[in-house]
């Protein structure tokens, strides 16, 4: 446990907190009548939701880059558990995976849509696109909107965000410059493509409204994972020293995710951004619902030409 852990262990009105962890907030839950689709469940924060969800009884379809990669994160997960391929910067991926869940009439009680690409050193653009902004949110609103005939009444889905959505450019989203051919810089980029995450919950909460399905934003804390491949050798040795005084474990960061995806208290909460498993507050941007429907309709016209 990190020294900020320590010093942040009191816990807000959820009854939980900075330092709970994915098995704290799951704590006496059956979920054995659900099925929990996750992305990026091969390491890190989603391999550790896999497997706490799993433990309570939930059926894991769970979704990497490859089959492989998939069948593999299976293997240490349990029986009730689906491996789906799901390269989110692939279209074709995305949607062969959407196709494989409606071919089999799989309802879905939750979406946690987990998995992303961090600080890419150098601007990548596949597909016309700043390669972040494809996976991170690109790449999940077509696998949310593709699912949504398979979620249930009360389903939710519940997409990770980031503090980082503070980096983003000025304007929030640059919509003039969206590959950030000008400007680019790696926190810049994933800062954009962080706030695009919290902008899609907002906007799809807004259209989930007037039912019992959710949809959240969360940040999970600053956490070492695969995520920070991308980093140099510098920054990596830096945050070896910072996992001692401030980074949350795995367990702790999937914590957020996990309490807003089943816990009863968050059932009918919607269009909130979470972090340390209660509801935070969010840059300006993060709250401009004018931006979100903008995105929503900008991210629209984009996705029917992939």
């Amino acid at each position: 446990m990190s020294i900020v852990a320590l010093l942040k262990g009191r816990r807000g009105a959820s009854g939980f907190g900075y330092a709970s962890t994915a098995e704290d907030v799951t704590a006496g839950l059956d979920l054995r009548s659900k099925n929990i689709l996750i992305t990026g469940v091969n390491s890190g924060l989603g391999q550790e939701n896999a497997r706490v969800l799993a433990a309570r009884g939930a059926r894991i379809l769970g979704c990497a880059r490859t089959a492989e990669k998939a069948a593999e994160a299976g293997r240490g997960v349990g029986e009730s558990f689906l491996p789906l391929a799901c390269e989110l910067s692939d279209p074709a991926s995305v949607r062969a995976c959407v196709s494989e869940v409606q071919r089999q009439q799989i309802q879905l009680d939750a979406v946690i849509c987990n998995a992303g690409i961090m600080a890419l050193p150098q601007r990548e653009v596949q597909r016309g696109q700043e390669l972040q902004f494809l996976t991170n949110h690109i790449g999940h609103f077509l696998l949310v909107t593709g699912l949504l005939p398979q979620l249930t009444e009360q389903g939710r889905v519940v997409v990770l965000s980031s503090s980082a959505h503070n980096g983003a450019p000025r304007a929030g989203i640059q919509f003039d410059d969206i590959t950030l051919q000008h400007n680019y810089s790696p926190w810049r980029a994933y800062g954009q493509s962080k706030l695009s995450n919290l902008l899609f919950a907002r906007a799809l909460a807004r259209r989930f409204a007037g039912t019992a399905r959710t949809a959240n934003a969360v940040h999970p804390g600053v956490i070492a994972t695969n995520l920070m491949r991308h980093m140099n050798v510098v920054a990596r040795a830096g945050l070896q020293v910072a996992e001692i005084v401030a980074l949350k474990s795995i367990p702790q960061g999937a914590a957020t995710q996990c309490y807003v995806a089943v816990h009863p208290a968050t059932a009918a909460v919607s269009g909130e951004f979470f972090a340390d498993c209660n509801v935070a507050r969010s840059s300006s941007a993060g709250r401009d619902q004018a931006l979100a429907e903008r995105l929503w309709t900008f991210t629209e016209e984009i996705v029917a030409k992939l």
